[in-house]
């Protein structure tokens, strides 16, 4: 990640306490999470709770809340992840994130909070030493005095302030004398040269995006400001555009047009947009691109190579860390999205990136959320295969935000930050044999000692010459510092090289923790990088015996990567037509399965039906039984009637007799 952000009013902590008090932390929980839901989204305010504890309170000790409370659940994880990050660097991390949610923040904060005029460059000289707070640095500022309403600030020592042309040191930071209406204090802008002028576009100040344009005229160092505006004819899109703000894009001169092409702004598209600055009209135009283009994103590397970009990696609009590769043609205007073989670099942003020999892309540094990077990663163009070469000599330091340009074989590394300070050295990288050497330090918070400076080359009475443009380093930088390298410095590396055998049999031995395969590709890679472009005369100074011994030792390996790909080879076509043989199989019992599943629904069918007779066997079972005792009844009743019959048919019958006996019926009456 890139080194602390701040601006030229407060420092920290006190800046930390403005913006947590403007994002509704005001010391009451309850009340701030209300406020800070109010103002960001869900994500956003998880992040800026978790990052307000850490920094006021420390690392997460409370009790897990309970799951049923879903906030608090929420709100205690996020903080619960950042575990023992330091206070300062939660403190930085808030304002960082205030400022891409509420890029104006501080402008309308400030209302309420009175700044103090400070100096933040340290006095090398000073007995006051620097604040140190949980291994990261606070720099002691003091109160300076005012001339005419502006503040009198001391020379940097480490920069030259005479006229450039009387400047004959090489190998050393320059400041021209520069004219005309400067550009305001930015970093993390975009920067590109075309005909002895250098543009400049965009960036961050004060945590706004800016969308002005300046050239500096690189022969009489004059500063003007463009007026720009957007018409709606253009060759490769016929629309109009509006120029948003941004910062984190890149600029690359093409043609006569300035491409900027991607960038963070305060309200993110979902993909990456490239526009084109015409020169000769002065106006801005939107390109309309085919095929799928990547995500929208900031910090990541933009590299011309031949007609096409190359863009790796970067930070999307939702932070998450990207490392990813597309390519973008522009004759075509069509995106590519590349899956290179190989390990990709982690997912980085704010890295520097470099292209050799219009074949090899090389990535050095970088930032994440939480480190800095000083790997170095090579993609072969033609192959798009990834690797990770050995680097030689005085190998920087982890940054991020640093810049970088080449010139010839040469890729000189200016600025950058690692989480505490500036990166105060310039470094050079031989391409061809990968040794890294410094060729100047500076001391102090000096422009070229910041991060998200902008580095182009420039020619200045027939010399190639480094020019830097703002930066921060503490505070908003809008200089301009020039370096011209000397034959020394570009020649350094190659003094300082060992011959090829050595090189490659140190890269042998420091992968000795790696398999075999990966060893054999990285030597491969390290040596196609140094061969291409070893210098003619380096090797006829190094014999014809050298040669022919190299050649066979190349030879060799040759053979045997050969005969290991073809044992590769065989072992691939062996693994696929046991795949082809499990697939079978698999394909088979896959039939036989659905053959007993049917089966199976066959006879639970039936055994549905039958237990659907069976209820109904059983119901009509009950059904008889209760016939059954209905006939019973009826049979009952039917005795029990044909008796009273015959028992009423048995005395009709004894009266008739009686009668004709001659007994009375009173008599019978009294017998009875």
């Amino acid at each position: 990640m890139a080194m602390a952000r701040a601006s030229s009013g407060l420092q920290y902590p006190q800046r930390f306490y403005a913006a947590a008090s403007y994002a509704g932390f005001d010391g009451s929980p309850r009340s701030a999470s209300k406020a800070v839901r109010a103002k960001f989204s869900s994500e956003s305010a998880l992040i800026l709770y978790a990052l307000y504890q850490q920094a006021t309170v420390g690392p997460c000790n409370a009790p897990e809340p309970s799951a049923w409370n879903a906030v608090e659940k929420s709100k205690w994880s996020s903080w619960k992840k950042l575990a023992d990050m330091a206070s300062t660097e939660a403190m930085r991390l808030f304002v960082k994130i205030l400022e891409e949610e509420d890029p104006g923040w501080y402008s309308r904060a400030s209302n309420f909070v009175s700044e103090p005029v400070v100096d933040v460059q340290m006095n090398q000289n000073s007995s006051i030493q620097p604040l140190v707070e949980n291994g990261n640095s606070f720099p002691e500022t003091k109160t300076i005095s005012t001339e005419n309403g502006s503040i009198v600030e001391a020379q940097d020592k480490d920069v030259v302030s005479e006229g450039f042309g009387s400047v004959v040191v090489y190998d050393q930071w320059t400041a021209p004398p520069v004219s005309g209406l400067r550009p305001k204090s930015r970093y993390e802008h975009g920067a590109a040269v075309i005909q002895d002028k250098m543009y400049i576009y965009g960036g961050n100040h004060n945590g706004r995006y800016l969308n002005d344009l300046y050239v500096l005229d690189l022969r009489s160092w004059s500063w003007s400001k463009i007026e720009t505006k957007s018409v709606a004819e253009s060759v490769e899109a016929p629309s109009p555009v509006t120029v948003t703000p941004c910062a984190g894009h890149s600029l690359i001169p093409w043609e006569n047009k300035l491409i900027s092409i991607a960038g963070h702004t305060k309200d993110p598209t979902d993909s990456i947009q490239v526009k084109a600055f015409d020169l000769q009209t002065c106006s801005w135009s939107l390109l309309k691109t085919y095929g799928k283009p990547p995500a929208s994103r900031g910090g990541q590397s933009v590299s011309l190579v031949g007609g096409n970009l190359v863009i790796f990696g970067g930070q999307d609009a939702k932070r998450s860390l990207l490392n990813d590769l597309h390519i973008l043609d522009l004759e075509t205007m069509t995106w590519d999205e590349i899956d290179a073989v190989g390990v990709p670099p982690s997912p980085r942003s704010d890295h520097a990136a470099a292209v050799h020999a219009d074949r090899y892309l090389l990535i050095f540094g970088g930032g994440s959320h939480a480190t800095c990077y000083n790997d170095l990663h090579v993609l072969d163009l033609q192959n798009m295969e990834w690797s990770r070469p050995t680097q030689q000599g005085e190998i920087p330091t982890p940054r991020a935000g640093h810049a970088g340009v080449t010139v010839g074989e040469n890729w000189f590394i200016v600025g950058g930050g690692d989480n505490k300070s500036g990166v105060s050295e310039t470094v050079v990288l031989n391409m061809s044999t990968l040794v890294w050497s410094v060729v100047t330090t500076v001391e102090g918070r000096i422009p070229v000692a910041s991060e998200g400076l902008s580095l182009v080359v420039g020619s200045y009475n027939g010399e190639d010459v480094l020019v830097s443009f703002g930066g921060y380093n503490g505070r908003y930088n809008n200089e301009v510092n020039v370096l011209k390298p000397s034959h020394k410095s570009t020649l350094q590396s190659k003094m300082t090289e060992t011959p090829v055998p050595d090189s490659v049999s140190a890269v042998h031995n420091q992968s000795a923790t790696r398999d075999v395969e990966s060893e054999t590709g990285q030597e491969g890679k390290v040596r196609e990088i140094e061969m291409d472009n070893v210098d003619s005369d380096a090797m006829k100074s190094r014999g014809k015996g050298t040669n022919e011994h190299l050649i066979a030792t190349l030879k060799a390996e040759k053979e045997e990567l050969e005969s290991s790909l073809s044992k590769e080879k065989a072992q691939t076509l062996q693994l696929k037509q046991d795949l082809a043989e499990a697939e079978t199989r698999n394909t088979d019992l896959y039939k036989e399965l659905q053959s007993v599943r049917g089966q199976l629904g066959s006879e639970q069918s039936r055994c549905f039906k039958l237990e659907v007779e069976l209820a109904e066997l059983r119901q009509k079972l009950q059904t008889m039984d209760t016939l059954q005792k209905e006939l019973e009844l009826l049979q009952r009743q039917k005795a029990a009637s044909e008796q009273a019959a015959l028992n009423a048919k048995k005395q009709s019958s004894g009266g008739v007799w009686g009668w004709l006996a001659g007994t009375p019926s009173n008599e019978k009456a009294d017998d009875a």
